[in-house]
């Protein structure tokens, strides 16, 4: 199904719905005041995985921080990090970065606006490019994003899966035939926001919809089970024990350097292991004994097990304090030793700041 099925006076009418529901309900957000791509480019990055709620401040801060484009490229990785520690889904903070480096470099810190060009940028996607090109610099292309695929596939009752690669194609080529192509920016904010605020996941407010009269699914009482997913997503537990030390006023933190969560985030020394394993079983292991063998500690089991939920993982966390007076300094020599007190000047995981509070 397309928007065929819609004659253009329908087409019309469904868009001047959508923007006039839109001037009367959107939020007063701060990167809806302005055209600069810059701050569109970050607020979209920070929103890909974000509620709005919990993203605001982040992105107040953000550009406080790093008001341009040239200033985010200069910064470094850890600044970077820091400065997004808490929003999750790290990979969006490295590659924002490293994007903005390509746009001082490749670009002279200018946003491109030609499609081919800003999808070439690290972390820019098919989304992030069309959000930007449409809300900052009125080109005709068409977002979808969560809310989009919601919209749709309710007023055209599609059942094909949202998550399947004919399924994206189709949403992607209906929404482009549906676009309002003289106000493009416009059109794409009101269609997000009407499926954020309006037609939600689990309780759509049909009662009083604009578009009542367009719903196919309505009509067919179906709208609570669209979108459709074809896959499940599998979620993986994880058992991590933490060794936070005490060595003269001082402790150590070692930096994530596999591509795995929370690259380049820094956490206490860390033994991962399987479900089950204990304190006993933790000291005999080869991990340990390498950091601890002729060390003379004391270990504090702490709280009990936090859970900590990732969209693919589950991770079960113990913490254990180590109070060494006696300590082979040089089995540390690729940690960063320093005070407690100095921990909440390096980005960490929400895991971690969770322990600490």
């Amino acid at each position: 199904m397309d928007a065929n099925v819609l004659s253009e006076s329908k087409r019309r009418d469904l868009i001047q719905r959508l923007i006039g529901w839109y001037e009367q309900n959107n939020r007063n957000l701060p990167w809806r005041e302005t055209n600069d791509s810059y701050k569109i480019w970050v607020s979209e990055v920070i929103l890909q995985q974000t509620r709005v709620v919990q993203g605001f401040d982040y992105y107040l801060r953000f550009i406080e921080r790093f008001p341009t484009v040239k200033i985010l490229a200069e910064s470094s990785e850890k600044e970077v990090l820091k400065a997004w520690q808490g929003l999750g889904y790290y990979t969006r903070a490295r590659n924002l970065h490293k994007g903005a480096k390509e746009v001082v470099e490749l670009h002279d810190g200018i946003l491109p606006e030609t499609y081919n060009q800003i999808i070439s940028i690290r972390g820019i996607g098919v989304y992030t490019a069309a959000a930007i090109l449409s809300i900052a610099y009125n080109k005709p292309y068409a977002v979808v994003d969560g809310n989009v695929y919601r919209v749709l596939s309710r007023l055209f009752a599609i059942e094909t899966p949202i998550d399947s690669s004919v399924g994206k194609k189709q949403f992607s080529k209906l929404a482009q035939q549906l676009l309002d192509v003289s106000n493009p920016g416009k059109y794409n904010q009101a269609i997000m926001e009407f499926g954020a605020l309006h037609c939600t996941p689990s309780k759509p407010l049909c009662e009083s919809c604009p578009l009542e009269h367009l719903w196919l699914s309505r009509k067919l009482n179906m709208q609570l089970d669209l979108p459709v997913k074809s896959k499940k997503v599998k979620v993986r537990s994880r058992y991590f024990h933490y060794f936070q030390i005490e060595y003269n006023g001082f402790t150590y933190l070692n930096k994530r350097q596999e591509n795995d969560i929370w690259k380049n985030m820094y956490e206490f020394p860390l033994i991962s292991a399987v479900e089950g394993t204990n304190l006993t079983e933790l000291m005999n292991s080869h991990y340990f004994s390498s950091l601890f063998g002729n060390a003379e500690i004391i270990i504090q089991p702490n709280q009990k097990q936090i859970k900590h939920i990732l969209t693919h993982q589950h991770i079960y966390a113990n913490f254990y304090t180590i109070k060494a007076t006696k300590l082979n300094e040089g089995l540390f020599a690729d940690f960063v030793k320093l005070k407690v007190d100095n921990i909440s000047q390096y980005p960490i995981s929400r895991l971690i700041h969770r322990y600490l509070e």
